[in-house]
């Protein structure tokens, strides 16, 4: 049987710092319930005004949860929600944080993701994101090659770049757990990349199998995996173009990731990757409302800051 109370501590104690003093609110469906109520129990030991919602999973990363879900969230104190599609880029976390609410989602969390990616150091991974900001944050060009034939060029243009740290303490406060990446929506993009890592629907790729991206001003106009094309023609049905939006550059900086799992949501975290989305950016300040974001993951690239070389983090 997987003991979840130890990482559910550190995601409570030491991510979230919560208080006694503070309500929590665990919000998480029917599949991921039982590291929910591991949330719930360990936010129990701390204070006493600490609630569980339960909603059926979602059909798409950044789908709306149901509107009473919405409105707790922006009541609560802290929050964490741990859910099979992810909650990270929807109206309701940004209406939480923006109500001074602080939290964490953790999308598509399995137990082992659970039990290894909280198994961390975050003061660490915090550092980490630090320095990787100081590299970055005035950039008017990043470019990311890697021998698998990717080749793109973003301009960040006057939008900001974000740490996801882990460390979730103050009012307003977001990040993933497990956390550790820097990131930024880009204003444009144009070249291709090639996921070798992890991408939807397939989870982690197999040796010699990859997915290739071509972008021009901003949208992507082709994909080479019929399966990934197909979730962005479902996702275009409502919104259009805008389901193909160039939506974010991302740089891990986790160093307790030494190996790619298949979950999305550590892989894009692990130092020496890149992941690049499509879809929607809105929450992360981007300006496209899409009901689709969707990462890629890509081993081993090279970063140039404004034409120069810079180094990533690596695992330990």
């Amino acid at each position: 049987m997987t003991d979840r109370s130890a990482p559910a501590r550190t995601t409570v104690e030491q991510c979230l710092a919560l208080r006694s003093d503070e309500t929590c609110l665990v919000v998480t469906d029917d599949t991921r319930e039982p590291i929910g109520r591991a949330l719930y129990e360990a936010a129990r030991e701390i204070t006493d005004d600490a609630s569980l919602v339960r909603f059926p999973p979602r059909d798409q990363h950044a789908e709306e949860p149901p509107e009473p879900v919405a409105a707790a969230m922006r009541e609560t104190d802290t929050f964490l929600a741990p859910t099979t599609k992810s909650l990270s880029h929807t109206r309701a976390r940004s209406a939480a944080c923006e109500a001074g609410a602080r939290g964490a989602t953790l999308p598509g969390i399995t137990d082992e993701v659970f039990t290894v990616g909280l198994d961390a150091d975050y003061e660490e991974i915090a550092a980490e994101c630090a320095a990787m900001l100081e590299l970055v944050a005035d950039a008017d060009e990043i470019r990311v090659t890697a021998d698998n034939g990717t080749d793109i060029t973003f301009q960040p243009g006057e939008r900001e770049w974000h740490e996801d740290t882990g460390i979730i303490h103050e009012p307003g406060n977001f990040s993933n757990l497990p956390a550790g990446e820097v990131f930024i929506a880009p204003e444009s993009a144009s070249g291709t990349y090639v996921v070798d890592g992890t991408i939807s629907p397939h989870g982690l790729l197999d040796e010699g199998h990859t997915v290739e991206v071509t972008v021009e001003d901003g949208y992507v106009t082709e994909f080479s995996d019929d399966e990934v094309a197909a979730e962005f023609e479902r996702a275009s049905e409502d919104v259009g173009r805008d389901a193909y939006n160039l939506a974010e550059l991302g740089i891990g900086t986790n160093v307790a990731v030494t190996d790619l799992i298949g979950s999305v949501l550590l892989d894009e975290k692990a130092a020496g990757t890149v992941h690049i989305a499509v879809g929607d950016n809105a929450s992360i300040g981007g300006d496209t409302d899409a009901p689709i974001h969707s990462d890629g993951v890509i081993r081993d690239p090279t970063v140039y800051v404004d034409g120069e070389e810079i180094s990533l983090p690596q695992p330990e």
